[in-house]
């Protein structure tokens, strides 16, 4: 009994010595397996972001201002985009395609575009006068300018400024013409008003004139007509009330009105 006893306590203490190594397994497994989630998470997110970096840093640029805009970052010795512009060394634009032929942001055409409206603008050509110099992309003097290309540069800028200023006159021109049309159009509309108020006004009259009741003709009454109790009217502004005779004095006479008042009246306002 002693030999298995002790065979069976060594077995319970071998079995719990491996219970409890499982579960140490098992916990490192959590362990790691938590680890690798959260490493191939922190990966994604960061390659997520180099990816976004990098298309930020390869988006193309649409239009010349950005293109501009960008080469005088990378070449703030040759271009500016405020102040004074220095004059180009001759065939800038072959440097300029070679400096930055592996950029993705711009193409050799759009390139071109840019120098072009960068060189015709009139902060440009005002600096294309004498004793200035001609710079390269790293802002190198690359000799002086010649006469002929100042006056070529002042050719176009004479030219420009004039086409400005004969647009203007016909946006000036435009301006006048529309303010025109809003001043005959106003009037207009007042003389439709006005036309409109005379109708309605010649109709008001004529309606007026037809419904108005015909004027009744009267007779004056002679002294020797007007006797107690005779029917009259009494012509008083432009209507005529009807009394009665009730009294005969000197100079009045005394008349009795529909509505039962009595009142004093000469015989000239008296008619039948």
């Amino acid at each position: 009994m002693k030999p298995l006893s002790l065979a069976w306590s060594i077995n319970r203490k071998t079995r719990l010595n491996l219970s409890f190594f499982m579960v140490f397994q098992i916990q490192v497994i959590i362990i790691l397996s938590t680890y690798f989630v959260n490493s191939y998470a922190i990966s994604i997110v960061v390659l997520h972001k180099e990816t976004g970096r990098k298309m930020e840093n390869t988006e193309k640029l649409v239009n010349s201002k950005q293109i501009i805009a960008y080469i005088a970052e990378l070449f703030p010795n040759c271009f500016t985009l405020r102040g004074k512009a220095h004059p180009l060394k001759i065939g800038i634009f072959q440097d300029l395609s070679e400096r930055i032929a592996d950029d993705p942001k711009v193409s050799k055409t759009q390139l071109r575009a840019a120098i072009r409206q960068y060189t015709s603008s009139w902060r440009y050509l005002y600096g294309m006068k004498a004793g200035s110099v001609r710079v390269d992309l790293d802002g190198v003097n690359c000799g002086e300018l010649e006469q002929e290309h100042i006056d070529h540069a002042q050719t176009i800028l004479a030219e420009s400024k004039a086409r400005v200023a004969e647009r203007r006159k016909e946006q000036v021109v435009e301006q006048d013409k529309k303010k025109a049309n809003g001043k005959d159009k106003k009037r207009l509309k007042v003389d439709k008003l006005t036309a409109n108020q005379i109708t309605l006004r010649s109709k008001k009259i004529k309606n007026t004139k037809v419904n108005k009741k015909p004027v009744e003709l009267r007779r004056e009454l002679n002294t020797k007509d007007i006797i107690v109790g005779k029917h009259v009217n009494i012509n008083i502004g432009n209507g005529n009330m009807p009394a009665t005779v009730v009294e005969l004095n000197k100079n009045e006479i005394r008349v009795r009105l529909s509505n039962g008042l009595t009142m004093l009246i000469k015989a000239e306002h008296l008619n039948s």
